[in-house]
Order: structure tokens, then sequence, then C-alpha cells
């Protein structure tokens, strides 16, 4: 396609979804564009170069050769009005000399010859002089386009080499910002845990302390109850019944 500067300045490529930036095969392929028709510019300048370098020597041959004709031309109009001048002379001295006019007729012709000869060179060395001039201006409008192109695609590159160094940037202090986040909240957290477990030990610590008092006393108290209850049973007599308690429980006249 022919690219111009214009289509380089309002090239918008398509924003992408996940991550900033532009969509990198997109980029690539406008970026292959900007190569060929690069390339097709340079191409067309060599070529244009080389036209030019052709013509260029050609409207200088032509110009010696017009200089050449012109004073050709200036000699034969001297030699010409000598002749003629001549011819009036022998005309007015004698007329018996019709052979000498022949020569003068023929230099006539040929003076007449050399002067068509002169204009077409003339006119020809004009023609190739103006198509040189034409060739050297549209050169020259094919290479401001070409150097508006790089300076265009110049500038693009630029401008992402240095959106890429900002993003790498960002991105580098994003990354930092969250890893000193997660290292202190990761230090709270730990600090948090560790100060609970020291709270649980502490608690569980005067727990355990409470329940081994509560197991002194206990068994303190449960060996004073069991001691006491075994000297009640010491001093307490014996239970069974007495003969004369028996004897005095008989009906009489059993036996």
């Amino acid at each position: 396609m022919a690219l111009t500067p214009e289509d380089v300045i309002n090239k918008r490529f398509q924003p992408t979804k996940f991550r900033e930036g532009y969509d990198q095969d997109e980029v690539d392929d406008f970026l292959d564009e900007v190569v060929v028709e690069l390339r097709r510019l340079t191409q067309e300048n060599e070529n244009l170069r080389k036209q030019v370098e052709t013509l260029g020597g050609t409207p200088d041959e032509s110009a010696a050769t017009s200089e050449s004709v012109s004073e050709t031309t200036t000699t034969s109009a001297s030699t010409g009005s000598g002749s003629h001048a001549g011819d009036a002379t022998s005309a007015n001295a004698t007329q018996t000399a019709p052979a000498e006019t022949t020569p003068v007729a023929e230099a006539s012709e040929h003076r007449t010859t050399d002067t068509a000869a002169a204009e077409t060179a003339g006119t020809t060395s004009s023609a190739q002089t103006a198509t040189g001039a034409q060739t050297g201006a549209a050169t020259g409008e094919s290479a401001q386009s070409a150097a508006a192109v790089l300076a265009m695609a110049q500038k693009l590159h630029d401008d992402y080499v240095t959106q890429g160094k900002q993003e790498r940037e960002r991105l580098i202090t994003e990354g930092r910002v969250q890893a000193d986040q997660l290292v202190s909240e990761g230090k709270r957290i730990k600090e948090e845990t560790l100060s609970s477990l020291e709270r649980e030990k502490v608690d569980l610590e005067s727990n355990v302390a409470k329940l081994r008092s509560f197991e002194k006393d206990y068994r303190s108290n449960l060996k004073t109850f069991l001691n006491g209850q075994l000297r009640d049973l010491d001093n307490t007599g014996s239970l069974e019944p007495t003969e004369s308690v028996s004897t005095a429980g008989k009906r009489p006249g059993t036996k």
C-alpha cells in the first residue's frame, strides 16, 4: 500500500484488555508495512538518482554542442557577409564569372542548415534540461517524503522505547511496593501470631498451675476426710448384741 507520513501519524492501535500497551502483533504488522514502504521509496529514489545522473551528463554535452554550433553559425555568418560583399563587387566589376555564384549559393544553404541544426540542438537541450529539472524536483519530493516517513518511524520507535522503559519502571516500582507490603504484612501477622500464642501459653500455664493447686488441695482434703473416718471407725464399739441384751429380749417360757 502507499504509506504516507499522515498514515503513520494517524495510526491508532487497539489497546489490550488485560495489560497496558498496544497489541504486539498489530504493531509488528504496521512496522512491517512501514519497512516495505521505506524499501520501495529507497528503490524509487535510487532509480530516480540514476536517471538524474544519466540526464545530468546529456545536457552538458548538448550545451557544448550548442556553443560549438553557435560559434560555427557566427563564423558562417561572417563568411556569408564577406561573400555577399564580394559578390556585389564582382557583379559591379564584371559579369564574366557566373561560375563563382554557385559556391556562394552552396555556402548559403550550408549556413541555413547549420542554423536549423543549432536551433534543433538548442530546443533538444532545453527539453532535456526541463526534463532533468522535473526529474530532480520529483526526486527531491520523494526524498522529502522518505525522510518524513523515516522521521515518523524513528519517532514512533522512540515513543515505543520510551513507553516500554516507563512501563518497565512502573512495573518494577509496583513490584517493589507490593513486595514491601507483603513483607510488612507477613511480619505483622507473625508478630500478632506470636503475641497471641504467648498469651495463650501464659493462660494455659496459669490454668495448669490452678489445676495442680486444686489437685493438691483435693488430695489433702480427701486424705484428711478419710483419716477422720478411720479414726471414727476405730473409736466406735462393736455393733454385735451382748448376751444380756439377748436374754432380756427373750419371752418367758421360751428356751
